[in-house]
C-alpha cells in the first residue's frame, strides 16, 4: 500500500517547503510507496529502455551516425550496395549456364533400345480420310522419305508375322503415292499412309537416307520395341518380330 500525495496544492495556510512550485496537474494522483520493492517493474522497464538507448547510441558511433540529415543518408549508402549485391546473385543464380538441364531426350540408334511409347497419330490414306495409327498395331512402320523400297517394302511384309500389319508412311504429302502390289505369298497386309505432319519422322530424329526406309517395330501396347533408321535385310530385326505380338 502507498500514501496518497496531496495533489490539490500544499495544506491550508501553508505553502510550498524551501519555495518549491506546485506538482503539474496532468500527472495525476501521486502515490507514494511504502515498500520501495513496490517499484520493481517500474524500475526494470526503466533500465530496458535505458539499455535499449545506450546500444543504439553505440552503433550510431560504430557507423559513425549523428542525429539529423547526414545519418539518414550514410545509412541508405551502406543498405543500397547490400541489396545490389543480393539482386545480383539471385540473378546469376537464375541464369547461370548449366544449373537448369533440360531432360535429354532418348535418340535412335540402330540397336534400337525401346525407350519410348508411340504416340496417338492420325495418318491419311489414299482417300485424305484419316486413319488411327495405334488402331494398325502390332505394325512394322517403314518411313520411305528417301527411297519407294517396294524391294525393303515386299521383304518387311514377307517377314512379318501374322496379326502384325506393316505400314508404309511417305512424310509430308497429302495422299500415299501408291505401292506395286505384294506377292500373293505375302501374308501381312500392307498398308500405304502419309505423313503431312511429318510427326513420325520427328519422333525417331533421323534424316532420310536415299535408297534406304526408316523402320519401327511397335507391339500392340503402342511400346517402340526397336528402331532402324536404316533399314536392312529382314535378318536385321528378325529376332524382334516375335515381341511384337506378345501380350
Amino acid at each position: 500500500m502507498g500514501t496518497p500525495g496531496n495533489t490539490d496544492g500544499w495544506p491550508e495556510n501553508s505553502g510550498p517547503p524551501d519555495g518549491l512550485p506546485d506538482l503539474p496537474p496532468e500527472w495525476g494522483p501521486i502515490v507514494i510507496p511504502d515498500d520501495p520493492a513496490e517499484l520493481a517493474a517500474e524500475a526494470a522497464l526503466i533500465r530496458r529502455e535505458l539499455r535499449q538507448r545506450a546500444r543504439r547510441a553505440a552503433w550510431r558511433r560504430r557507423l559513425r551516425l549523428r542525429r539529423g540529415g547526414p545519418s539518414a543518408l550514410r545509412l541508405t549508402l551502406l543498405i543500397m550496395p547490400l541489396a545490389l549485391l543480393a539482386a545480383v546473385t539471385s540473378l546469376f543464380a537464375v541464369v547461370w549456364p548449366g544449373q537448369h538441364r533440360q531432360p535429354s531426350t532418348p535418340r535412335a540408334s540402330a540397336g534400337g533400345s525401346p525407350s519410348r511409347t508411340l504416340p496417338a497419330l492420325d495418318l491419311v490414306d489414299a482417300d485424305a480420310a484419316p486413319v488411327a495409327l495405334r488402331g494398325l498395331l502390332p505394325a512394322v512402320i517403314l518411313l520411305t522419305d528417301g527411297c519407294a523400297c517396294a524391294d525393303q517394302v515386299t521383304a518387311a511384309a514377307a517377314a512379318a508375322p501374322p496379326g502384325v500389319t506393316v505400314i508404309v508412311v511417305t512424310s509430308g504429302r497429302s495422299r500415299p503415292s501408291p505401292l506395286p502390289s505384294p506377292p500373293q505369298t505375302v501374308a501381312a497386309p500392307v498398308r500405304n499412309l502419309a505423313d503431312p505432319a511429318v510427326e513420325l519422322r520427328g519422333l525417331v530424329q533421323t534424316a532420310p537416307q536415299p535408297g534406304s526406309a526408316t523402320a519401327l517395330l511397335v507391339d500392340r501396347t503402342g511400346q517402340i520395341v526397336r528402331i532402324l533408321p536404316t533399314l536392312g535385310s529382314p535378318a536385321d530385326y528378325q529376332g524382334n518380330l516375335p515381341q511384337l505380338t506378345r501380350t
